[in-house]
């Protein structure tokens, strides 16, 4: 089985077996010359390459491709620094009403769940953890901590450690009923599942830049429900106005759409190439691109049958994604794993002493047989 995607845009790919996209993930040919370009143009060069005007625009095209990538309006998308920019606001512009509860997964990442518990320090309100068990539904588990004191749920689509999908469906169904607000990360999925943003209706959708959206660091992006975009952004700079090149200190006019959240110049360079990237994820198919992932990791499961290593959550349970494959052994020590790995150049990552295998595009079977022959 090959990969999906022209392997000879990731140079590394002749020397080492990449299956770490969950972490700090490659960037493709395509996105990496976007970059230098903006480098050799721009960058060099200045306002004599870009005018203000064009400094303002610079942006719509990586809102144009997010929107289309996250099937979505371009009014809704917001560009960010990072998608902890975003989360970091939250509490604030949601404000939950006193004595209300925020439920969050205890163990999702600290982006998320670390401006809660700072905000319910200081006001009125109560944070609860949901803890995953594999052996359950982790969206069941978080739907019966629901009740009339639940203000928010914040939770990512795909959990970053273990790969567990969230049925995002059957939770807004159950957060709409009591009217709580839903926040959904999809760092961990955005590139390679397909994100039906107004399908999903949270009130807010975030996601880093990098990862399996192909980016450098230093962007962000986020989705806005039309009742939040109602809300004024916490962090106030001078980039998110109607014009905002009408340097009037005594004057504030926000955006009427998503805009009003990009505070600042931002890391262009970083824009360029996720502009680049998301461009070369719609062309090829995401939806091929998940039943990639699908493939390799059934030949992964099916490899490691009979060995030492057993899945988190079986690769037929509907919670579980195929891009991110957690594998947990009884017997096999993680750190002399990890080493054995290394020698074998398979990159890898590990999280709460599981390996965490992440599949991407690039992929091919030789890749997963190589992996399952060095854990056997």
């Amino acid at each position: 089985m090959n990969s999906l995607s022209n392997r000879t845009f990731y140079p590394c790919l002749s020397d080492y077996n990449y299956l770490n996209q969950a972490s700090l993930g490659l960037i493709g040919e395509p996105a990496v010359q976007a970059m230098n370009g903006f480098l050799n143009e721009i960058a060099r060069f200045g306002n004599i390459k870009m005018s203000d005007q064009e400094e303002v625009q610079f942006f719509d095209p990586l809102r144009k491709n997010a929107a289309q990538l996250f099937n979505t309006s371009a009014e809704q998308v917001a560009i960010l620094s990072s998608a902890s920019e975003m989360l970091a606001q939250l509490p604030y512009i949601f404000n939950p009403k006193k004595n209300s509860k925020i439920l969050v997964v205890s163990s999702d990442f600290p982006a998320i769940t670390r401006p809660w518990i700072s905000y319910s320090k200081h006001n009125d309100c109560s944070i609860e953890f949901v803890k995953e068990i594999p052996e359950e539904s982790l969206t069941d588990t978080i739907i019966s901590r629901i009740d009339h004191q639940t203000s928010i749920v914040a939770v990512s689509l795909v959990q970053f450690s273990t790969g567990t999908k969230i049925d995002v469906y059957k939770l807004r169904q159950a957060t709409k009923k009591i009217g709580s607000k839903l926040i959904l990360d999809v760092t961990q999925a955005a590139g390679v599942v397909d994100i039906k943003a107004v399908d999903y209706a949270a009130d807010v959708l975030v996601c880093s830049g990098y990862k399996w959206l192909g980016g450098h660091g230093g962007v962000g992006l986020a989705v806005l429900s039309e009742k939040t975009l109602k809300e004024d952004p916490i962090l106030t700079g001078w980039m998110g106005t109607d014009n905002p090149f009408d340097l009037q200190p005594e004057k504030l006019l926000y955006a009427n759409d998503a805009r009003k959240f990009t505070q600042s110049t931002m890391s262009y360079i970083s824009i360029k190439g996720l502009e680049t990237s998301i461009k070369e994820i719609i062309n090829l198919d995401i939806q091929k691109i998940s039943d990639h992932s699908d493939k390799l990791a059934k030949i992964l499961s099916s490899g490691l049958k009979g060995s030492k290593w057993r899945t988190y959550r079986s690769i037929n349970d509907q919670s579980a994604s195929s891009h991110i494959v957690s594998l947990q052994s009884s017997s096999e020590n993680i750190d002399h794993t990890l080493q054995k790995l290394e020698i074998a150049k398979i990159v890898c990552g590990t999280r709460n002493n599981r390996l965490r295998i992440s599949i991407a595009h690039f992929n091919n079977e030789a890749d997963i047989n190589s992996l399952i022959n060095a854990l056997s």
